[in-house]
């Protein structure tokens, strides 16, 4: 709920900043110019999108040729679908944010929060954590400290208790695993 509270504010603000901008923009060149300068950036940025849409295009296709997966490419193109989208946005703030989104130097931050926050997690919650190697091997998520096998969440560690017996622990020696079976037409 906490998030579709910030999307809700984020949708509510950023409109508002960016109409606030505009006038003010507007107060001091005129708006003439204003005007003008939102045209000129929406149709800018309509070509630095497919210029680069059609780069990542490439780029997609050469990874896939090689055998790679495209992940990098990948989120660029959704980048790049958000920037299409500031960019038609009329207002200078959300055409700023377009222009850092299109242009790939400036992209490589977003491009790594959103692998980082928004494709990892939500990768490691489908797989239990085999797709960035968080997978706990010893117990699982949640358990006591006061398990037998130690803390659940040391990742690969054995943990405090490693090498000490527990009391569930049952010693056999060699004659517990000899079974002997009868003679009874086993040998038929």
């Amino acid at each position: 709920m906490p998030r579709l509270r910030w999307l809700f504010l984020a949708l509510l603000v950023v409109p508002l900043a960016d109409a606030i901008f505009l006038v003010f923009v507007a107060g001091e060149i005129g708006w003439e110019l204003t005007v003008a300068l939102v045209v000129l950036t929406a149709l800018l940025g309509t070509l630095f999108v497919r210029a680069e849409g059609r780069a990542t295009l490439k780029r997609i296709q050469r990874s896939l040729a090689k055998g790679e997966p495209p992940t990098d490419e990948l989120v660029d193109g959704g980048l790049l679908i958000a920037a299409g989208a500031f960019l038609l946005t009329p207002g200078l703030l959300t055409d700023a944010l377009g222009f850092l989104l299109v242009f790939p130097l400036t992209r490589v931050p977003f491009r790594y929060a959103v692998k980082n926050w928004v494709v990892k997690p939500k990768l490691d919650a489908q797989t239990g954590g085999f797709a960035s190697g968080n997978v706990y091997t010893f117990g699982f998520p949640g358990d006591s400290d006061d398990s037998p096998f130690g803390n659940a969440n040391m990742g690969g560690n054995a943990g405090p208790n490693a090498g000490q017996r527990s009391e569930d622990t049952v010693d056999l020696d060699e004659d517990a695993y000899d079974v002997e079976f009868e003679d009874d037409d086993r040998d038929q």
